[in-house]
């Protein structure tokens, strides 16, 4: 069978996904071309890098920054295994990408038209949508990882187990 050019790009996410779920992280991953070339490649973060902004799709945008030396990524094609949230969609619209291809849609958070569209917005920029390429691995992918989350006991932390141990030397002066 032979791959399109986006099922490629999807299927180099997928990977990317993967490598998340060995770390724990949601599985999502993500994928940047400039000119058609693979520029970056990116996977969930949040979790080790605790941090909430360390999402496939914003750790791959900056990294082309970088390595592109600006911010405006107007020839570059975003692929992603899960529909952007609405950081992600913000970045995306102030990164100016011309076009975006996810493969799940989400519905609790998505913001190319899960859960609402921003791209419909009158932004300034308005990227293209390519939704649904390899929907349904990616989606396995999420049930399995967030099945198998579920089955692991959690222990409940409180609010004292993120405080200091001890208190600062000039405490209540």
């Amino acid at each position: 069978m032979d791959l399109t050019r986006d099922e490629q790009m999807m299927q180099l996410a997928l990977a990317e996904a993967k490598k998340a779920a060995s770390l724990g992280e949601t599985p999502i991953g993500a994928v940047l071309t400039w000119d058609g070339e693979v520029l970056t490649t990116a996977h969930n973060l949040r979790e080790t890098g605790k941090m909430a902004t360390a999402h496939a799709e914003l750790l791959a945008i900056e990294e082309a920054c970088r390595k592109l030396g600006g911010w405006r990524l107007h020839r570059a094609v975003l692929y992603v295994t899960l529909e952007p949230c609405p950081m992600c969609a913000g970045a995306i619209i102030n990164a100016r990408i011309p076009r975006v291809v996810y493969a799940a849609a989400d519905k609790k958070a998505g913001c190319c038209g899960g859960l609402i569209d921003l791209f419909a917005a009158p932004f300034n920029h308005i990227p293209q949508v390519t939704a649904g390429v390899l929907k349904e691995e990616a989606q396995q992918l999420l049930t399995d990882f967030f099945t198998q989350l579920r089955q692991k006991p959690r222990p409940r932390r409180k609010l004292q187990d993120f405080m200091p141990k001890q208190k600062p030397e000039n405490y209540g002066v």
